[in-house]
């Protein structure tokens, strides 16, 4: 059941992803639009700088669970070389434990962010007057994503471990070999 939500959970994120990618696509066809529009007639459409910068950010969001599945967030790993490999185990929960209670940390600053913004009606102080909640939801939507499929991925490979399968644990949560990024580099 678990790896079944995984395999689901990985479906969403890419879709989410790809949706992201779009936004930003999109918004760079609106802010070159822009910037042909105020270079040759003088006139502007207003809001595209703000727009992108919404789309950016729920793009990003949207991407952070992808990124986790694909093992590419940054790690430093200097010491796993050093380090008996029975220790890799352990030291990659401590990464996935460390890195998705600070996007708890921050799912919770966003989650009371936005409740302030809906509580209030809050609009963003430039001439689109943008509620914020509308850039802010999908933007939690995406923080809320990344910690719970942080912790879908911490149970499966607990649940890995436990049958001593260390193969399927270093695919879900080790730091990827060269040529692990090797072979994703020639897909």
């Amino acid at each position: 059941m678990l790896e079944s939500l995984l395999t689901r959970t990985r479906k969403l994120s890419l879709w989410l992803t790809w949706a992201g990618g779009t936004l930003i696509v999109l918004s760079a066809f609106l802010v070159t639009l822009e910037v042909l529009l105020r270079k040759i007639f003088n006139i502007s459409l207003g809001g595209a700088d703000e727009i992108s910068g919404y789309a950016f950010g729920v793009a990003t969001a949207f991407a952070f669970s992808f990124a986790l599945f694909e093992r590419a967030h940054i790690r430093v790993d200097a010491l796993m070389g050093t380090l008996p490999r029975k220790l890799h185990p352990m030291i990659n929960f401590l990464g996935l434990v460390l890195l998705i209670g600070f996007a708890g940390i921050v799912a919770v600053m966003v989650w009371g962010m936005v409740a302030d913004s809906v509580q209030h009606g809050s609009r963003s102080i430039t001439p689109l007057r943008v509620p914020l909640a509308l850039p802010q939801i999908p933007w939690l939507m995406g923080w809320l994503l990344f910690v719970a499929s942080g912790v879908l991925i911490g149970l499966v490979a607990l649940k890995r471990l436990a049958q001593g399968d260390q193969a399927g644990v270093q695919d879900l949560i080790g730091v990827k070999s060269i040529d692990e990024q090797i072979e994703d580099e020639s897909v």
